[in-house]
């Protein structure tokens, strides 16, 4: 398979390096801003006969290089986050295009499980009231977007299953946290992959669960494992049908 890297700064190069290993033949690297690239846009000369797009770059610009993409008739594998809010946009956009389309806050198939173990878990604790709940999450200091699009999946997941949780907070609180309300607090530092806890407490005790990504290589192999997935097919995708 023929794909392009759209983004070229440390993701973008562990792509490349776990590309080659499952072979496939990265035959262009596209990005404005880094001198080792091929190409600085998305035109039919730098996709030409490119199969699938990896994209991992920045929310400001991502809507424009799906749409981009889409024009050309290429298939895409969409890591950045921040753009949600223009899902149905892009959905629609997808699928006047015909082509194949899958994004996932987070590709790591580690953290694909640790959605279904959230799920589990607040299944469970949704029977036991006196457990109230809390998630949290650390980032790298480079990171663009906070929270981050996995913790905002985690506390849907929770949201959606415990039902004396109605709303999601992201932002500081300066009063005492309504009882239906889940606040979800983000921390940015270092070099930080990727850190996300999910806890139960009571007076008695608290149980936590948690995934931390050793590094990035994790992601990558995850969004590689999608691109091989969607060559050749049509559709709107998330990770969870690359899994399933």
């Amino acid at each position: 398979m023929n794909i392009a890297i759209i983004g070229y700064g440390k993701m973008g190069k562990e792509l490349r390096s776990v590309a080659i290993e499952q072979g496939l033949m990265v035959r262009a690297i596209i990005d404005p801003l880094v001198k080792e690239a091929d190409f600085p846009d998305i035109t039919e000369e730098s996709t030409r006969d490119i199969e699938v797009g990896i994209e991992f770059t920045a929310p400001s610009v991502t809507v424009d290089n799906i749409k981009k993409m889409a024009r050309l008739g290429k298939n895409m594998v969409v890591g950045t986050t921040g753009w949600y809010d223009r899902l149905d946009e892009i959905k629609k956009t997808v699928e006047e295009a015909g082509i194949g389309f899958v994004y996932s806050p987070n590709f790591s198939l580690g953290m694909n499980l640790f959605f279904k173990l959230v799920e589990e878990a607040a299944k469970l604790f949704n029977r036991y009231e006196m457990y109230d709940v809390f998630s949290y999450e650390l980032h790298n200091n480079q990171k663009v977007d906070s929270p981050s699009g996995t913790a905002r999946v985690i506390g849907k997941i929770l949201i959606d299953h415990i039902d004396r949780k109605k709303k999601l907070v992201f932002d500081k609180l300066d009063r005492r946290i309504e009882k239906d309300e889940l606040h979800l607090a983000s921390v940015r530092a270092g070099s930080i992959p990727g850190i996300h806890v999910v806890g139960f407490d009571t007076e008695a005790d608290t149980i936590e669960l948690k995934h931390e990504a050793r590094s990035r290589k994790g992601f990558a192999l995850g969004a590689v494992l999608a691109a091989k997935w969607i060559g050749g097919k049509k559709g709107f995708y998330t990770m969870a049908d690359v899994l399933k």
